[in-house]
């Protein structure tokens, strides 16, 4: 079969041919109904080195949000019916600890001796015509959309881990959210804040049509530029914001969110570009908070499923075929998609 595969640290990835796989026991066999490509992945190939984050080994096909119909189940595996549509939930943890038994494999305790992080990332994912998972990892879509659906597993899940872990600061009356950075998950972010909080939503982004995107689902926007935080802070009658969200995570995006925030505050910093903050006592909020956050548990992508068949939340995306996938790639790095792209294995 055919399947993108990351196969050195440092080197774009290629579009191979390889084995098609087996369900082992407790697995399912999936015909890849779609993959989303995430920025992950990119730093995978790019950014990445054998030594960090030191819990992969090169030599895998890539794909980490993945959706598909079940070809074959392994031994053991019950209650699931061949041709059936499922989500699946990328994390892998050791299935052992106190973390893996709350579904929250992403903080998995043993993490460091463990053969990979998750489907696509160290294990073979779904950026091919089929791929194994653990039965476990399954969430039923009904009759969704698997194609539209695939991005729910880390797009639609890593907002909502955030969102729900600040749900208490903005569970009152006059709250304000700040969501920094409009691409895939700040986009998503912005449904979810709309339908879980009353808050007023305010976004921020360097790009016009991104703005755009979040006053539709219902954002105030305030554009990236020396008044920005004094903008921010005018729509909260000068109070700053109850909970913020920072999806780039680069120095300046954390500037803009820690200087935006209200006494008690809570910034949560999702991206992973490695920004740094310089805490101080008195330019610091009293009792604010800023934290960071990975992924979510397989709960919550349940959670996640719900929302998106109730009509909650809809990823916008663009869908690819798996020959075209590498393109989608090269898009990606040189920041011209402009929505998520799905790479579909099985055109019709």
């Amino acid at each position: 079969m055919r399947a993108i595969v990351f196969e050195e640290w440092k080197q774009f990835p290629a579009l191979k041919e390889v084995q098609k796989p087996e369900p082992g026991p407790g697995e399912v066999l999936l015909k890849v109904a779609g993959a989303g490509a995430c920025h992950s992945d990119v730093s995978i190939f790019q950014d990445f080195t054998a030594e960090i984050p030191g819990n992969m080994k090169a030599g895998f096909t890539l794909g980490h949000e993945n959706s598909g119909w079940v070809e074959s189940v392994g031994e053991g595996v019950s209650g699931i019916n061949i041709g059936d549509a499922y989500l699946v939930y990328g994390p892998v943890g050791c299935g052992r600890c106190k973390a893996c038994s709350r579904g929250q494999d992403t903080y998995c305790e043993n993490a460091a001796t463990n053969p990979y992080a998750g489907i696509g990332l160290g294990r073979d994912g779904g950026m091919a015509e089929y791929v194994t998972v653990p039965a476990r990892n399954l969430i039923p879509l009904g009759d969704a959309d698997p194609v539209a659906a695939a991005p729910l597993a880390d797009a639609a899940l890593t907002p909502y881990h955030a969102i729900k872990g600040a749900l208490p600061h903005l569970n009152a009356g006059g709250r304000f959210a700040l969501v920094v950075g409009l691409g895939g998950l700040g986009q998503i972010a912005v449904q979810i804040l709309k339908a879980l909080t009353g808050a007023t939503i305010i976004a921020t982004d360097t790009k016009p049509e991104a703005m755009a995107k979040a006053e539709e689902a219902g954002a105030m926007t305030v554009p990236s530029g020396p008044e920005q935080v004094q903008k921010i802070r005018e729509i909260t009658g000068g109070r700053g914001v109850d909970a913020a969200f920072d999806f780039v995570g680069v120095t300046p995006t954390l500037a803009t969110a820690t200087a935006s925030m209200a006494q008690g505050g809570k910034l949560v910093v999702v991206g992973i570009a490695g920004g740094v903050h310089e805490w101080s006592f008195f330019t610091t909020p009293y009792e604010s908070v800023i934290t960071n956050t990975y992924w979510g548990t397989i709960e919550e992508l349940h959670e996640v499923v719900d929302m998106y068949r109730a009509g909650q939340i809809t990823p916008e995306i663009e869908t690819y075929s798996l020959e075209d996938g590498l393109e989608a790639y090269r898009k990606m790095v040189a920041g011209k998609l402009n929505a998520r792209a799905v790479i579909v294995p099985h055109q019709n």
